[in-house]
């Protein structure tokens, strides 16, 4: 490398008419704009309502791009002569409670007359003649070179902050223009495949609430809104509670020193069931508490009360062992009410509400209170289950699309963005 040339960077993957160009110019933030001052309000309330558009922390942090159908209005007075936000501006979350979430940008993509950010963003405008293209801008801040970047250098022990000038030194590698238009064309191509995949899913559940809506009865009512038609004179549903046709049980404690990462029958926690388990005790173990303690029937539901709670699922019969009162099942021998059925209510409980303490924690007694409602015939029963397990499976594929297509997305951005190490001599 020359003594004058600049270090240039260089992405695993370019677009066919662009690998063979120059590798993509280092520079740095502050060479390329200037800093604007944003207003002293930390939140829309120190405002009062009016018809200036206000950016909040949230609307920067959460997306790459400024939404506008997110943005509340506020009375900005004249007097204040504040920068107003512009079409190509980019924002920047300047404190965080974690490095790694400081730094986080967003860009404006729309012309919104007066708009304006709080004061927990700083405002960057890029020079008219050298501007990078916006998309492709809102698209790169995101990236491995920019976050790493602000997560070094955040300043903080309870929360971490960044001052303007740290904002300066930020590195950027930009390549032509029609480079980044070609990026910026392809990635939003593939967040509109998001958006509309995102869309398809909310009415798919959407439709599963109205559905179960109208097939359970609503409060103070023992008939749903609609019956399938055999059972349209079947009578009054039930009205008990989980305790007064089931129990609630847990298996035998498991102590950390009867576990191992290797080999055994799997031992589930919170975070594996229904995954992959990362713990086993011996089978010898298991088969011993299995014949002497409480152990879960093929069919019964399984349900996590703590952490993430309110995760349910049938027990397969497999061999597994569950922790103790982290995850405890529905004892229903007496099948008055289908294992099936009970797991389209108990998949439907809004566990917040039910708790009876401020922790997040379900208890026995919460889940022996929780009201329900079923028909006595369990034909009937066995239909809304299958109904609602059918719709059940569409949603979880829905939600597999929706997760390839963003797993993809940060696949293809790691490789058309290129890393710090990629220098080129």
């Amino acid at each position: 490398m020359t003594p004058d040339a600049k270090p240039t960077l260089t992405p695993k993957l370019r677009f066919p008419e662009f690998r063979d160009a120059p590798g993509w110019e280092e520079k740095q933030l502050g060479n390329e704009g200037e800093f604007l001052s944003s207003l002293t309000g930390k939140s829309g309330e120190d405002f009062g309502t009016g018809s200036s558009k206000f950016v909040t922390y949230m609307n920067v942090f959460s997306n790459a791009f400024v939404d506008p159908a997110d943005l509340g209005a506020v009375d900005v007075k004249p007097g204040e002569k504040q920068n107003a936000i512009k079409m190509g501006d980019v924002l920047f979350t300047v404190s965080s409670e974690t490095p790694e979430d400081v730094g986080m940008s967003s860009v404006l993509l729309d012309d919104l007359g007066d708009c304006y950010v709080n004061s927990f963003c700083a405002l960057f405008r890029f020079h008219k003649r050298t501007a990078p293209n916006p998309i492709f801008t809102g698209f790169l801040l995101r990236q491995r070179i920019a976050r790493e970047y602000f997560s070094r250098i955040a300043q903080g022990s309870t929360r971490f902050n960044l001052s303007k000038d740290s904002f300066k030194n930020l590195p950027l590698a930009i390549p032509s223009p029609p480079e980044q238009q070609r990026i910026a064309d392809c990635l939003s191509s593939l967040d509109e495949s998001i958006a509309a995949h995102g869309r398809k899913l909310d009415t798919l559940k959407a439709h599963k609430k109205g559905l179960m809506q109208q097939l359970f009865p609503r409060e103070g009512e023992t008939l749903p809104r609609f019956r399938f038609p055999e059972f349209q004179n079947a009578g009054d549903w039930e009205d008990r509670t989980l305790g007064d046709v089931a129990d609630v049980l847990m298996c035998k404690r498991i102590f950390a020193n009867e576990t191992n990462a290797i080999r055994g029958v799997p031992f589930y926690k919170i975070g594996t069931l229904g995954g992959t388990p990362d713990a086993f005790i011996s089978k010898e173990l298991f088969d011993d508490y299995k014949s002497k303690y409480n152990f879960p029937r093929k069919g019964e539901i399984l349900i996590t009360c703590s952490g993430t709670v309110g995760k349910c699922l049938q027990y397969d019969g497999s061999e597994g062992y569950y922790q103790d009162s982290n995850i405890v099942w529905i004892d229903n021998p007496t099948l008055e009410v289908s294992n099936e059925f009970l797991l389209s209510i108990l998949s439907n409980v809004n566990w917040r509400t039910l708790n009876s303490t401020t922790i997040t924690r379900i208890y026995g007694p919460d889940l022996r209170s929780l009201a329900m409602k079923f028909p006595q015939n369990q034909k009937e029963q066995q239909l809304i289950a299958d109904c609602l397990s059918s719709l059940d499976e569409v949603i979880a594929v829905q939600t597999q699309k929706l997760d390839a297509l963003r797993t993809h997305k940060k696949g293809l951005m790691q490789q058309l963005f290129p890393s710090p190490d990629e220098v080129e001599a």
